[in-house]
């Protein structure tokens, strides 16, 4: 089904061209709003120092922490958008996309006070260091302000994400990024406003994507136009996308408390180790939302082909997948790898800021490509409907083993290096995992092929 240039027809005709047509645009946005961090690290390094550096990044971890639940359950919005999409069921996708939109709403209205309120508390209890955390408290706490724009856009972009818009949000982010670059300079440069120049800067770019995917949802003609006065929550809707979307949340939320907790580590060998971490961390960024945009094309193509009933092209949309996933990471990776230390210099010319950013690089970028196929097969089960198996074993498998090594291994063997060894180990384990609990999963659909109520297994 598709009904106008921007959408792509998910359930018929060829799937590697459509896959790249509908992941490419979404990489691109992944990028672009990773960099609305990145310029403002790349900006207030260079422009403020290291000290200003430490004190953004240092906030990243524990802001992911925040949002990510709200965000996850955005991908329980896109998987049933997609699935009514697919199957024609009009009045559905209608109450789907205002009951989205009202939830995105709520959640980042709570976010704005919970951030503000316990920005302080939760850094010192990450250990941030006396001399930025007066910074990161500011920058925090002027960033969760943006909060209602952020979520709406991410699940205005789930929407369109469903019927297979991808390119319209990559639009909408190249206008607000441009804005947030500009800004960055002159507030930072021109009015010396440090790291609340950038987080103001920030929450302004994030206004008018938020403006531009709204009034695209008001001003289309299909299933999934929006209406402000039809806003409301609808209970059958808003259980349906909890069901996939709080365990993608919770799976990601958790995976970020790992991440706090590694910056954590980070934070106890000094600010010039954290500085060192925030570009790192940055650059580790554009390839994971290069591979999550696959992970997303995987998510979507599945629930249409799903809700149809076309369980061999779901095979071979995972198979074309996982060719892309790796394809991409292992160039990206090499690439980061390679020339590591060229990139770096973008965001500082430290010397020792540099050197423990590449100490971090040389174990984690060339095996990215594990992490890539680690999203894959979840993404796949929650376009089925299967998230709490897949999130219990993320957590497991990820979670666990960095826990384990930030405890147990890594006080034995005091290095950045050795502590970054966790992200490739963990990802390993969690493949075998999800492998396992993929293949019983596709095995059950195999079954339900015969089975007459195939609606059951659909719900």
């Amino acid at each position: 089904m598709k009904n106008n240039k921007y959408e792509i027809d998910m359930c018929n005709g060829t799937i590697m061209d459509k896959l790249i047509s509908f992941a490419f645009p979404l990489m691109l946005s992944g990028i672009l709003q990773l960099m609305f961090n990145a310029v403002d690290i790349i900006v207030v390094g260079r422009f403020s120092g290291s000290q200003a550096l430490a004190a953004v990044g240092s906030t990243t971890a524990l802001i992911n922490v925040f949002v990510n639940l709200f965000i996850g359950i955005s991908l329980g919005a896109n998987v049933l958008a997609a699935r009514f999409y697919a199957a024609g069921r009009e009045e559905e996708m209608s109450q789907t996309v205002h009951t989205a939109i009202t939830l995105a709403l709520i959640s980042g209205v709570v976010m704005a006070f919970v951030g503000v309120l316990f920005a302080k508390g939760a850094l010192e209890l990450m250990g941030t260091p006396d001399d930025v955390i007066s910074q990161s408290t500011l920058y925090m706490r002027i960033y969760f302000m943006g909060m209602p724009f952020f979520m709406l856009y991410n699940y205005g972009a789930a929407i369109l994400r469903a019927v297979g818009d991808t390119k319209r949000p990559l639009f909408f982010l190249i206008i607000s990024g441009c804005i947030n670059a500009g800004l960055n300079l002159i507030l930072v440069i021109g009015f010396h406003l440090d790291v609340a120049g950038v987080a103001i800067a920030t929450i302004i770019s994030q206004c008018v994507s938020c403006i531009l995917v709204l009034r695209c949802l008001c001003r289309t003609q299909s299933s999934y136009q929006l209406h402000f006065s039809k806003l409301c929550i609808k209970e059958v809707y808003l259980k349906q996308i909890f069901q996939v979307g709080i365990p993608a949340g919770i799976q990601s939320t958790v995976i970020n408390f790992s991440n706090a907790l590694l910056q954590s580590s980070v934070n106890s060998f000094g600010a010039t180790a954290m500085a060192g971490y925030t570009a790192a961390n940055n650059l580790l960024g554009f390839l994971y939302v290069s591979v999550n945009s696959i992970t997303q094309a995987c998510m979507s193509f599945t629930s249409q082909n799903f809700s149809v009933g076309k369980y061999k092209r779901m095979d071979r949309v995972l198979m074309d997948c996982l060719i892309l996933s790796v394809s991409v990471a292992a160039v990206l990776g090499c690439s980061a790898y390679f020339f590591g230390a060229q990139i770096l210099t973008i965001y500082t010319k430290e010397p020792d800021v540099i050197a423990c950013g590449l100490e971090i690089l040389s174990i984690t970028t060339v095996p990215y490509f594990l992490c890539g196929i680690m999203d894959l097969f979840p993404g796949a089960l929650r376009g089925m409907g299967y998230s709490s198996v897949p999130m219990i074993l993320s957590v497991i498998g990820t979670v666990g083993m960095r826990i384990l090594w930030i405890f147990v291994f890594f006080p034995l063997h005091r290095s950045l290096y050795f502590l970054f060894i966790s992200y490739p180990a963990s990802w390993l384990a969690t493949i075998i995992m999800q492998v396992i609990c993929y293949y019983f999963v596709r095995k059950k659909c195999l079954s339900a092929v015969k089975n007459p109520d195939l609606e059951k297994i659909r719900q």
